[in-house]
């Protein structure tokens, strides 16, 4: 008896293989991609969405994000084991081998595709494939380490889920969907350079050109001024389009007029004390302002 306590001690104390399966597809990142997916699919019509469509597209479309971010890690091994951020993701750890990593992607894709082909539309499987293959291939394999602007151009990999979730509820693009993609299009470079002023050393290490390792962080914190004032003019385009009214007008007003504050505070201090206050405010400006969106949605439809 003593002896089988032994054995089974270390199993029970060890990293759960599910979790580090789970972690490989990156959920926090994923869900708040699916929750833009979600308001594409809310905003793209004024009648209630029938449950299985909601369902087996977020079903598949879960698990193509999951899958695409599985293959980032397994191309990124090598940086993740240089960056401190990253060291412990579980193909950098040894916890999950990259051949199985590989095994589980691929398996992750093809059946999340297949799902929303034929359990929602080919239009939106098309879609998501191009998505996967532009962040897991094109951005992950070339742009990151080729360019200082590969946060920007590989940036639409990441803004594509609200027009995913509106042409899987509709079987067409609008051009209001691509306003919501161009939003956060827009949004990612102040996002993301935020996070890599903060990491910069990291970077550096990793011999990946991010734009502070390659121009330095005022220049780079000038780029994020500039971007968030671009954004603003951008968040502007749903309300002049008659896309949205007065109550996401105002919403969008106030956060873009905070993100500006944590943009121009980052700017005029010397540290970088600012810049993960600014990314994580990102976060919350994005998830805000698309709430913003629906509330006007809805708001709207009740009002008449």
């Amino acid at each position: 008896m003593e002896k089988s306590a032994r054995f089974f001690f270390p199993v029970v104390v060890k990293p759960s293989l599910l979790r580090d399966y789970w972690t490989l597809t990156k959920p926090k990142v994923v869900l708040l991609m699916l929750i833009t997916s979600i308001v594409g699919m809310l905003l793209s019509s004024n009648a209630p969405i029938p449950f299985e469509t909601f369902f087996w597209s977020l079903t598949g479309l879960a698990g193509a994000m999951g899958g695409a971010a599985a293959f980032n890690q397994i191309l990124d091994e090598q940086i993740d084991r240089i960056m401190k951020r990253t060291q412990n993701r579980p193909i950098a750890a040894n916890r999950v081998t990259p051949e199985k990593a590989l095994i589980f992607a691929t398996s992750l894709c093809i059946a999340s595709l297949a799902i929303l082909y034929f359990l929602v539309n080919p239009l939106t499987a098309v879609l998501t494939f191009l998505g996967v293959i532009t962040y897991a291939f094109t951005y992950t394999v070339f742009l990151k380490r080729a360019t200082p602007q590969n946060i920007v151009i590989g940036g639409i990999a990441g803004a594509i889920p609200p027009l995913l979730g509106w042409t899987a509820v509709t079987n067409s693009i609008h051009p209001h969907a691509w306003l919501l993609v161009l939003i956060i299009f827009v949004w990612t470079p102040p996002h993301f350079w935020a996070l890599s002023i903060h990491r910069c050393n990291d970077y550096k290490e990793a011999d990946i050109p991010m734009l502070p390792v390659t121009h330095g962080i005022h220049f780079t914190k000038n780029n994020i001024i500039f971007y968030t004032l671009l954004l603003i003019l951008v968040c502007f385009l749903p309300f002049l389009t008659h896309m949205s009214g007065l109550v996401y007008l105002i919403g969008s007003t106030v956060l873009n007029s905070m993100f500006l504050y944590y943009a121009i505070k980052l700017k005029i201090d010397d540290s970088d004390r600012y810049a993960m206050k600014t990314f994580v405010f990102s976060i919350v400006h994005l998830f805000l302002l698309f709430a913003f969106l629906l509330l006007d949605h809805y708001f709207k439809i009740n009002s008449f």
